[in-house]
């Protein structure tokens, strides 16, 4: 047995990868190859993730060579928008295509060359001219993010049986995991203002490093010619946009996405309640990083397992349970302000939204591609994610309350979204056969 057959009957269970319906018989031999060279590629790119967080290591960094205070908020909007909102355009791009992991690669060199360069910003420059470099390198890298991921949809679709792609993305993230708790574990470490940049320094040219060996490894994925149908102009793009009002079950989950936003968009002001409470150290931060590590190392494969038997359950579970969270936690912050002050509440609360958070990006992923079929797919990916960046910006703004309603008020404002949709995604059809 070889190796990557090994690895593939060991993380799905599955003792005979020929037995897939939903793929062409040729990938379908492939199944092991393509499982291992696309785990080691999604693993890398993930531990490039945690080590370059808008949240948490680029965030430090802005503060650390004195950036102005308005490159700070804009370093998350900006890093998630900027790649999804392109998406619409880039599909049509990407479907002239019959092979297309040449775009990840591409994307993912890209992707390698700004962090490195941030990197360097970190080591060379100060003020606002640190915190402009790293707008158009953060600008620069979510527009090649957007690129790999439309592509990255498609190319797990045609290479990767329906029943094991859940899998592929929750081990990845699990196993990304292990480093985001290191990271957290460094940053709650006492180093002073210039040992402290040139570590992210370091840190951030080391994860530009892993995006490029991860191109590497997907330059490895044996991918056949499939369907093109021929590009699109900007307005054949605009108009596919009307698969939200054509497709039902589409728009729905469009719709639940949105609802589902949430998840992430909470996450800050759980960050900011903790600091309120317990103070601004750097420790108080690595003991969030450190339990949104542990929720993906623990959670991520459960989540995948599950998303193989129903992406949707797992959509309306991790709505659920942030809208649990959330409303437990405002009631806490509400009634009894000395336990949600404890040293050990606000990270449990944020572990708990870390696990929910894992389940909703397993879910919808898996869903999204098991949905469609074809270049089907790549556009759903491509006009879900453009519409989602466009609500990012506009629900993100919901912070501007923070100081009105307090963050505990924006937490149950958002755990109200969840529980909608939770709702909505009870609705949504199944996907898998």
């Amino acid at each position: 047995m070889s190796f990557p057959q090994a690895i593939y009957e060991k993380l799905t269970n599955e003792e005979d990868a020929r037995l897939c319906r939903d793929i062409d018989e040729r990938a379908c031999r492939e199944s092991p190859r393509n499982f291992s060279v696309l785990l080691l590629s999604y693993f890398l790119t993930k531990l490039g993730d945690a080590v370059a967080s808008p949240k948490t290591t680029l965030a430090w960094l802005t503060s650390a060579v004195g950036a102005p205070a308005f490159v700070l908020g804009l370093l998350v909007p900006i890093r998630e928008s900027g790649s999804l909102i392109p998406q619409l355009f880039i599909g049509g791009v990407i479907r002239r295509l019959p092979v297309r992991k040449w775009v990840w690669v591409a994307g993912s060199v890209a992707q390698a060359a700004c962090i490195a360069g941030i990197g360097f910003v970190a080591f060379r420059l100060e003020g606002a001219a640190a915190g402009f470099g790293i707008l158009a390198l953060i600008t620069l890298f979510s527009l090649a993010r957007g690129f790999c991921s439309v592509s990255s949809k498609d190319v797990l679709g045609k290479t990767i049986p329906k029943k094991t792609r859940g899998q592929l993305n929750g081990w990845s993230a699990s196993a990304a995991g292990l480093l985001t708790i290191g990271i957290g574990t460094v940053l709650a470490l006492p180093i002073d203002g210039t040992s402290e940049t040139g570590l992210i320094g370091i840190l951030l040219i080391g994860a530009g490093a892993l995006w490029l060996v991860a191109a590497i490894s997907y330059s490895l994925v044996v991918e056949y010619p499939g369907e093109t149908g021929g590009g699109r102009s900007v307005m054949e793009s605009l108009g596919k946009l009307r698969l939200l009002i054509s497709d039902k079950p589409f728009r729905r989950f469009v719709m639940t996405r949105a609802l589902l936003m949430c998840s992430a968009l909470s996450a800050p002001f759980y960050v900011a309640l903790g600091q309120d409470n317990r103070g601004g150290s750097a420790m108080v931060l690595g003991g969030f990083v450190i339990a949104a590590g542990l929720a993906s190392l623990l959670s991520a494969p459960v989540w995948g397992r599950f998303a193989d038997r129903s992406s949707k359950s797992v959509m309306v579970a991790a709505a659920v349970l942030t809208a649990s969270v959330g409303l437990i936690t405002f009631a806490i912050d509400l009634l009894s302000p000395s336990l949600a002050a404890t040293a050990w509440f606000l990270p449990l609360a944020y572990f708990v939204l870390s696990i929910a958070h894992s389940g909703v990006r397993v879910g919808r992923k898996t869903y999204v591609v098991d949905l469609a079929g074809g270049n089907k797919r790549t556009d759903y990916v491509a006009i879900s994610n453009s519409v989602i960046g466009v609500l990012l910006l506009l629900v993100g703004a919901v912070g501007a309350l923070a100081p009105l309603i307090t963050n505990g008020g924006v937490i149950v404002l958002l755990a109200s979204m969840g529980l909608g949709g939770a709702l909505l995604g009870m609705t949504l059809p199944e996907t898998q056969s």
